[in-house]
């Protein structure tokens, strides 16, 4: 139960730190806030309302018993309690006295009127309007064979410092919560480009010189960042000139090799060696192409229905079926995501005669998927040919020459894009490689 509540709770929290942090400072902010006008409604205003209403009602109370005594002046008991008790009163003959009087519910004004003229007066016998005029209280009494009607002042019901008193806890309130916002939102940026430089870093493309700002602990992990991607970078750059320097040291004892095989009489010994020669260049390609840096690229907006559709004609192939839809755009390193499908197209056809390539697009990702009539991969091999120079004992590995380098190069750069490759059985009975690239 515990654990159900506390997943519960973590659901219902806000994912970013910035709403994490603004929670903090505003709910105590609000909960206090709320405490003090509470109290302040309960103990002051509300019963400072009800002694005002209360000697009000005794006031009009007191009228009426004064001047039902016959010994007096009746315009004088008028004047006097218009004068001294800040009352205007008029009597109004009238015997179809109406005392369906609207209540607001949600007035304590209303309320409080209402019980202590209940206490003084019958039901049927008073009527009260307190929102027809804006600084007048409309009352009335029923008296013999028509009614009072008193026109009081609203400041005689309820106390002016109530709005003061709200204001002044509700904008400091408010000042405190907007300052709150800016110290955080200040505070929160630095972490946002860094995660922002990380994301970028991590998809392969090229980062400006990183300038770590904000709290000491965000400046830290700043630095940090920026020395690992500087020596990152730097392994990337020794690694591609080692390997240029490889590739110009290989290539020249091949060509040497091939040009030796072309004067061997035996044809037959002069085909295997030719053989064995082309497979070893092979093989040296597909590690250059496997490490060589994805970093010089930059990030370019291109039709992803068209590089796929100049892909498919390339190859020339009867046996390659699409469903291609026009005007799928995607922003990412062009020739790399051209290397991936190069390399499932290669791997496919390596392997099945029957090829579907199909891409489509939802609201968050965009499909790729290539799939083959060919034997397949064993689910418990899936994640393993992803691994580079990994090679199966069996299937579709068997009596194929093979690197193990093509599922590999292209999940880095599917990866690299922020995407994902899955694989799965195909409806052609061979393997189906499905590609989700963000949107």
């Amino acid at each position: 139960m515990f654990y159900g509540l506390n997943k519960l709770v973590k659901n219902l929290l806000p994912k970013r730190l910035f709403y994490r942090a603004l929670l903090i400072v505003a709910v105590p902010v609000i909960f206090f806030q709320l405490l003090i006008t509470i109290v302040f409604f309960d103990s002051l205003w509300i019963k400072t309302n009800k002694g005002m209403t209360r000697a009000l009602v005794n006031e009009i109370k007191t009228f009426i018993e004064v001047y039902k005594n016959d010994s007096y002046d009746k315009d004088e008991i008028k004047n006097l309690f218009s004068v001294y008790q800040d009352l205007n009163i008029e009597f109004v003959q009238d015997e179809n006295f109406i005392y369906d009087y609207n209540e607001r519910w949600f007035s304590p004004i209303d309320r409080t009127l209402r019980r202590e003229l209940k206490s003084r007066f019958a039901d049927d016998n008073f009527w009260y309007d307190v929102t027809s005029y804006k600084e007048l209280i409309d009352l009335r009494i029923r008296y013999q064979d028509g009614y009072f009607k008193f026109l009081v002042p609203k400041d005689r019901l309820t106390s002016s410092s109530a709005r003061i008193f709200g204001l002044w806890i509700t904008v400091p309130a408010l000042i405190m919560v907007i300052i709150s916002l800016i110290f955080l939102k200040n505070q929160t940026r630095p972490i946002t480009a860094l995660a922002k430089a990380a994301e970028k870093f991590g998809k392969g493309e090229d980062v400006e010189e990183f300038k770590p700002s904000g709290a000491a602990e965000i400046r830290q992990a700043g630095f940090e960042f920026d020395k690992m991607r500087k020596r990152i970078l730097r392994h990337l750059n020794q690694r591609s000139e080692m390997l240029s320097g490889i590739s110009h040291d290989l290539r020249t004892p091949l060509t040497r090799m091939k040009l030796q095989t072309a004067f061997i009489k035996d044809k037959d010994i002069s085909k295997k060696l030719t053989d064995d020669i082309n497979e070893m260049e092979k093989m040296l390609n597909e590690y250059l192409q496997f490490t060589s840096s994805s970093y010089l690229e930059k990030d370019e907006l291109f039709s992803l229905s068209d590089l796929i559709e100049e892909i498919i004609k390339k190859y020339n192939n009867e046996n390659i079926s699409k469903i291609i839809p026009a005007r799928i755009y995607f922003t990412g390193r062009k020739n790399l995501i051209k290397r991936s499908i190069n390399n499932l197209i290669d791997n496919a056809l390596k392997y099945g005669n029957k090829v579907n390539v199909e891409l489509s697009k939802s609201n968050t990702n965009i499909f790729i998927k290539v799939e083959d009539d060919g034997p397949g991969i064993p689910e418990a091999e899936y994640e393993n040919v992803f691994k580079p120079f990994y090679k199966m004992d069996k299937g579709r590995a068997e009596a194929k020459s093979s690197v193990g380098l093509g599922l590999s190069i292209a999940s880095d750069i599917v990866r690299s894009h922020g995407g994902n490759i899955k694989l799965k059985k195909s409806n052609l009975n061979g393997l189906e490689v499905r590609i989700f690239l963000p949107v």
